[in-house]
């Protein structure tokens, strides 16, 4: 009879586990682990959550008069519940999973469900920080020990161990209560015909891993969560600081070019103040990641405005676009930063200037960018290192790697006196289309 008890309590802890798994793949319950901070409203619903998948449980046992007795986790769900979610959390759900007990005429469920789940309401209250509640283990030794050994840290160690107690107590006032009122309360110890006292100390053990279990199982679902939004974080914050490489570079540039007309053509200069202007003016505008190409060479043309007052016909500009190109989503401010190396450092010294050709192309999923000229070149020695060093192509490089990862491809071919070439490939990314209002 003792091994039909043991088996009992192991299949207790196998369904405490699959019911974690299967409140954890809901996408609102995990955003519900996610808060420490609940409205009113997030309370109840994680209340009715919880209700649901324990207050089932309950119904299970009833219904078939106490036959799958292992699937009964009212007492961890109501605690659980207030652990999580607080007083209120605790109260409604302890009292919404004792409602099949209830109608099995169990009317002392719902005093101990309700006050087992304020209960973990309380214990949240304690709590030195609520991802202490988290934290939690059963192996109580280790919480001593630092108890008593840890300069620092003394009333986390405490917390833990008053959080095993109360689990300690809550299934000691269900057996007692179970004992004396067996059949008004649900508990397993009375069941059992002259119970082994290992079998005892077998129920408060799995009442504590009953606990530990979903959290353990939730805890990691929210780590892997944190993971994700702080790798997001830190993507957006390195994309946001390689674009802030490039303005100031530009307008550095741009405030150059603007001071040397003043001098000689003050209605240039006012010109190029205009268009910088305008320029500055989208960039405030623009905050997304991507944009599409046309809004890109709509840029690029501005830039080239700019720069054509200063080296009027000695600088030509080409493009050959695929028109099917146009809506395709590139990194915002791609272009720019390769077009601007293009002019201060393949054509600034020609004295006769040259050409600089920006061209796409569609072709297996994939867009290809091409900006080229026909400038001085570039070293070899330099070209080996132009990735890794430098404002310009290295910023193009790193954001590439930022949002693509492995998945593009950028190369560069130029040599002495021949002018230069750089190609990017990136995955092709189409504009969304509006939603229907």
């Amino acid at each position: 009879m003792r091994n039909e008890h043991l088996v009992v309590l192991l299949i207790r802890l196998g369904v405490v586990a699959a019911l974690a798994s299967i409140l954890v793949r809901s996408d609102a319950f995990k955003r519900m682990l996610l808060r420490e901070q609940r409205t009113l409203t997030q309370r109840l619903l994680l209340s009715l959550s919880f209700a649901s998948i324990f207050g089932t449980g309950v119904a299970i046992r009833v219904v078939t008069h106490n036959s799958y007795a292992a699937v009964d986790l009212a007492l961890e769900g109501s605690l659980i519940s207030g652990l999580l979610g607080g007083y209120v959390t605790g109260l409604i759900s302890g009292g919404l999973i004792s409602l099949p007990a209830l109608f099995g005429k169990e009317f002392l469920a719902l005093p101990l469900l309700a006050g087992v789940g304020a209960m973990g309401g309380l214990l949240r209250e304690c709590a030195p920080d609520t991802e202490e509640i988290w934290r939690f283990t059963p192996f109580f030794d280790l919480s001593i020990y630092r108890f008593f050994k840890a300069q620092v840290g003394r009333y986390r160690a405490a917390f833990q161990i008053i959080f095993l107690g109360a689990i300690v107590l809550a299934e000691l006032l269900r057996s007692s209560i179970g004992h004396y009122f067996p059949k008004r309360l649900f508990s397993l110890n009375p069941g059992w015909p002259d119970p082994h006292p290992m079998n005892l100390v077998a129920g408060y053990v799995t009442a504590l891993f009953a606990v530990m279990l979903p959290l353990k199982i939730w805890n990691n679902t929210r780590n892997e969560k944190k993971l994700e939004e702080q790798n997001r974080l830190l993507m957006q914050a390195r994309l946001d600081a390689l674009s802030k490489q490039i303005n100031p570079h530009f307008l550095f540039n741009t405030l150059n070019s603007v001071s040397s007309l003043i001098r000689t053509d003050p209605a240039q200069a006012r010109a190029v103040v205009y268009r910088l202007s305008n320029i500055l003016r989208r960039l405030l505008r623009k905050h997304d990641t991507f944009s599409s190409l046309g809004e890109e060479l709509d840029f690029i043309n501005d830039y080239l405005a700019i720069e054509m007052v200063r080296f009027g016909d000695k600088l030509r500009f080409e493009k050959q676009v695929d028109p099917a190109t146009l809506d395709r989503l590139v990194p915002s401010m791609l272009l720019q930063p390769l077009v601007e190396n293009s002019i201060r450092h393949g054509l600034s010294s020609k004295v006769d200037g040259g050409m600089i050709r920006v061209s796409s192309s569609l072709k297996d999923g994939r867009l290809r960018l091409l900006v080229e000229d026909d400038g001085v070149g570039i070293p070899e020695a330099r070209l080996a290192t132009l990735l890794e060093e430098g404002i310009g192509v290295s910023n193009v490089n790193e954001r590439l790697k930022v949002l693509f990862g492995s998945d593009y491809r950028m190369w560069i071919d130029s040599r002495p006196g021949g002018g230069t070439r750089i190609e990017i490939e990136i995955p092709e990314l189409q504009v969304s289309p509006p939603a229907a209002p």
